[in-house]
């Protein structure tokens, strides 16, 4: 997957930006990105306004594990130059997009260029955060999209854009004001009371308070009425299923704390979602300007299911149940769950969101995150997915025309 155009880029000063998905695409195919690595920060430091090369750089590092690293190249990029423009779309530009993100890993901004890679929209990124004044210009645009994801490190960057894009001349998705209540415990608030949903109560606990319950000096109906050991115990802000765990006890959780340096938590009641069949089926799926599309369904003999961690692989058996799952899921999934999915719509009010959701053995859907920047994604090997290329079709061609839609007047 590292292509001779690649390696040009890499080596060529103040080349176009390869990209964070062009980067992310080869070491899902397990390329070694240390020699084009290496070509960036030789690049960089014999060119140090090359931001690009800086920018680049800082995707590999992350990508290579180095994330403290990577960040650090990133703020000498974002020193450099706010605005990037993202690779050129391979038709002639029908619409261009200025889209404002902040500093950050994979998981701080809405992951676009995936969304735009077999679009014909032209994009710039523009960064903002509290320590970089805010452009006084930006590039002419048909529509601003504001991919900054809800965290705490963002709450004063969220706050500060809304002010920002308040009276902007250009038609804005995904409001940056809707995107702050998309906390763990903010979305509970939200679609707390949804008919047919399960959004399991999230309470957010400093240290001391997770201590006492693992102590025995509080019980868990005193922070989570009504609920009871087991529960999902997380640092603030962690994702990907990064230190999350099922405790079963007092002790468990003594255990959980003990390893763990946070000094915030999320706690939940763990429902357990297996089938008939012991396995558990996680759903990602997205709704764009109201309207869900899937983007996998996961099966795994595990309560945590990631995709990459759940055997699709290698079971020929969960990949056509996969593959049955996508082709039947307007008929199936979607209208099971139509009312539900309508009011997250306008509940959340983005024209744009991820959902990670199962079912529950009633029937009713098991909110897990909404969230505006899950990774989707069309990289899965065709030969063995090739019903994914399909499906991941319609979800880039609904968000081009949902920006299209956006763009018109009256919109």
């Amino acid at each position: 997957m590292i292509t001779p155009e690649i390696l040009d880029a890499a080596i060529t000063p103040h080349a176009p930006l390869i990209g964070a998905a062009t980067l992310m695409r080869c070491a899902f195919y397990h390329d070694d990105l240390r020699p084009i690595g290496d070509m960036l920060l030789a690049r960089a430091q014999a060119n140090p306004d090359d931001a690009n090369a800086w920018l680049d750089a800082s995707f590999v590092l992350q990508l290579l594990g180095q994330r403290d690293a990577g960040l650090d190249i990133q703020r000498h990029a974002l020193a450099t130059r706010t605005l990037y423009a993202l690779p050129a779309p391979a038709r002639t530009p029908t619409l261009n997009l200025l889209v404002l993100m902040g500093p950050g890993d994979f998981m701080a901004n809405t992951p676009i260029e995936f969304l735009l890679q077999t679009t014909d929209i032209a994009a710039n990124v523009q960064y903002v955060s509290p320590e970089l004044p805010f452009p006084e210009q930006v590039p002419d645009h048909d529509v601003l999209f504001v991919a900054i994801a809800q965290s705490d490190a963002n709450v004063v960057l969220l706050r500060d854009v809304a002010q920002m894009v308040a009276g902007w001349p250009r038609p804005v998705v995904n409001r940056p004001e809707h995107i702050a209540h998309l906390s763990r415990d903010g979305a509970h608030a939200k679609l707390d009371g949804t008919t047919g949903i399960v959004m399991p109560r999230t309470v957010r606990v400093a240290r001391a308070t997770a201590e006492q319950l693992a102590q025995g000096a509080l019980d868990a109906p005193a922070l989570l009425p009504g609920e009871a050991f087991p529960l999902i115990v997380r640092p603030l802000d962690s994702h990907a299923g990064t230190d999350l765990q099922k405790v079963e006890d007092a002790a468990a959780l003594r255990t959980y704390l003990a390893a763990q340096p946070s000094g915030e938590f999320y706690l939940a009641p763990f429902v357990d979602y297996s089938g008939a069949d012991g396995q558990f089926r996680k759903y990602r799926i997205v709704l764009i300007d109201g309207k869900p599309f899937i983007c996998h369904l996961a099966i795994s003999s595990h309560w945590m299911v990631h995709y990459l961690n759940a055997g699709m692989d290698d079971s020929a058996v969960k990949r056509a149940e996969e593959a049955a799952g996508m082709a039947g899921f307007d008929d199936g999934f979607a209208r099971r769950h139509a009312a539900a999915l309508a009011e997250i719509d306008a509940r959340i009010g983005l024209p744009y969101l991820g959902i990670d959701c199962a079912e529950t053995r009633d029937g009713r859907l098991l909110i897990f995150e909404v969230d505006n920047a899950m990774v989707v994604h069309a990289m899965d090997d065709p030969g063995k997915y090739p019903y994914k290329g399909p499906a991941m079709d319609k979800v880039f061609r609904a968000f081009e025309a949902m920006l299209h839609r956006a763009a018109q007047p009256g919109a």
